[in-house]
C-alpha cells in the first residue's frame, strides 16, 4: 500500500472509531432480558401455567413480570448516559424463586404485608391464628402468602398487565374468600403504577404491597449506602426485638430515622440506636405526612448512575428496609451475581405492620360489600 493511501486509510479508520465511540451507547436490553429467559420460567404449578410478561414504552425501557407471585423480574430504566440499567434484584429462573427462605424478590405481598405479632388477631370478638414464618410472628401473609401463588394473567397491551387471584376462606388462617386484582401499568414517563383491588365475602384484614428490591446503581452492585434518600414522614413506628411495632408513633427528629431532608442511607445506619440494633439497620414503618397519590412521599437518587426513583402512594405508611438480611453467600442472583449485605432497598407502601392489634393504627379491616383500593407508583427519572 502506498504511503499516502495508508495515511488516508488510517485517518478514515480513526474517524470511524471516533464516531462509533461518540454514538449514544447501546442499551443493555439484550443482556438484561436474557436473565429473564422465557424457558427458565415456563412451568405448570397446581395446574396453572407460569409465564413471563413484558411491558415496554417508547423509550425502550421495560418491566418484566412473572405471574408466579406477581413478581417484578427485571426493570430496565435509562441512566444519565441513556444506558438502560436493571434496577431490581431477582433470579434467572423460576426454580430460584421457589426456594424456601427466598427473600420475596419483586413479589406481590398478601393477604397482609409486613408482620403480625404472634400470628394472631381478633375480628368481631373471634381470634384468628396464622402461619408463623418469622420466628414467633407472621410475615407477608405466612407460608401460603400471595408471593408463592400462580396468578391468572391478562396482558392488556404493551403497557399493562392484569393479575387476579382468589384466596379461599381460611387460606393461611385468614377469614373470608378474597378476590384480588392487581394491575401493573408502565407508561412513557418510566412510571410503574400498581393498582390493587380486593373484595371479600366475610370480614377480614387486607394489606397488599409489592416487595421490589431496588439498587439504582444496577442490580448486583454491592451497596445502596451511597443512595440519597428522602422520606416525607415526621414520625415512625418503633419496634420490639422481633420487629413488631410497640404501638407508639414517635418523631423522627433528632434520630437516625430523620429523612425529611435527603441524606445518604449510610450516614446514620450504624448509629448506636436501639431501633437500628433491632432491625440490623433500617427495617421500619414510616408514618407518612398527609398526602394523596399525586405527591412524592419518597425519593431515592444514585449519584453513580444519576437515576432517581420517586414514590407516590395512597397508603399511610412506608416500610423502608435496607437489605440487612441479604448475605451474598450464594451467587444465584441474575447472571450469577451475589447480592451482598445492604445491596438493595425496599420501599413498601402499606398500612402499618400489626395494625389489627393496635387500635390507634389505621384499620386494615375489609367488610363484605366494600372494595379495597390503593395505588402506588414508582417513577424513574435521570
Amino acid at each position: 500500500m502506498k504511503k499516502n493511501n495508508y495515511k488516508f486509510f488510517l485517518t478514515a479508520l480513526l474517524a470511524l472509531s471516533f464516531a462509533a465511540c461518540n454514538q449514544p451507547q447501546k442499551n443493555n436490553v439484550e443482556s438484561a432480558d436474557s436473565t429473564a429467559n422465557q424457558s427458565a420460567y415456563t412451568a405448570e404449578i397446581d395446574g396453572k401455567k407460569v409465564e413471563l410478561y413484558t411491558l415496554k414504552n417508547k423509550s425502550g425501557a421495560s418491566v418484566t413480570i412473572t405471574n408466579y407471585g406477581g413478581r417484578i423480574v427485571s426493570l430496565l430504566v435509562p441512566d444519565k448516559n441513556n444506558k438502560l440499567i436493571d434496577v431490581v434484584l431477582g433470579y434467572d429462573s423460576l426454580a430460584s424463586y421457589q426456594k424456601k427462605g427466598e427473600p420475596f424478590f419483586g413479589a406481590l405481598i398478601g393477604r397482609y404485608g409486613n408482620r403480625i405479632g404472634k400470628g394472631k388477631f381478633k375480628l368481631d370478638g373471634k381470634e384468628y391464628s396464622l402461619q408463623l414464618n418469622d420466628g414467633v410472628n407472621t410475615l407477608h401473609g405466612g407460608n401460603d402468602g400471595f408471593f408463592g401463588k400462580v396468578w391468572d394473567a391478562k396482558q392488556l397491551g404493551d403497557d399493562k398487565i392484569e393479575l387476579t387471584y382468589v384466596s379461599a376462606d381460611g387460606e393461611a388462617g385468614y377469614p373470608g374468600k378474597l378476590d384480588v386484582k392487581v394491575t401493573y401499568t408502565f407508561n412513557d414517563d418510566n412510571a410503574l403504577k400498581i393498582d390493587y383491588e380486593a373484595t371479600t365475602d366475610k370480614t377480614t384484614v387486607v394489606n397488599l404491597t409489592n416487595h421490589a428490591y431496588f439498587n439504582l446503581n444496577g442490580e448486583g452492585n454491592k451497596t445502596i449506602l451511597d443512595h440519597e434518600l428522602f422520606i416525607d414522614a415526621n414520625a415512625y413506628t418503633p419496634v420490639d426485638s422481633t420487629l413488631i411495632p410497640t404501638g407508639k408513633i414517635i418523631p423522627v427528629k433528632g434520630t437516625a430515622f430523620d429523612f425529611t431532608t435527603a441524606k445518604a442511607i449510610g450516614k446514620n445506619i450504624d448509629d448506636k440506636e436501639e431501633q437500628l440494633k433491632f432491625g440490623k439497620g433500617y427495617d421500619h414503618n414510616f408514618a407518612l405526612n398527609p398526602h394523596d397519590g399525586n405527591k412524592v412521599i419518597a425519593k431515592v437518587k444514585s449519584t453513580l448512575t444519576g437515576i432517581i426513583l420517586e414514590v407516590y402512594t395512597t397508603e399511610p405508611g412506608l416500610q423502608f428496609y435496607s437489605g440487612n438480611f441479604l448475605t451474598g453467600e450464594t451467587k444465584d442472583g441474575k447472571g450469577g451475581k451475589p447480592y451482598p449485605y445492604r445491596s438493595a432497598i425496599c420501599l413498601e407502601t402499606q398500612h402499618f405492620p400489626d395494625a389489627p392489634n393496635h387500635a390507634n393504627f389505621a384499620s386494615t379491616t375489609l367488610t363484605p360489600g366494600s372494595v379495597y383500593k390503593t395505588t402506588t407508583t414508582y417513577k424513574f427519572l435521570k
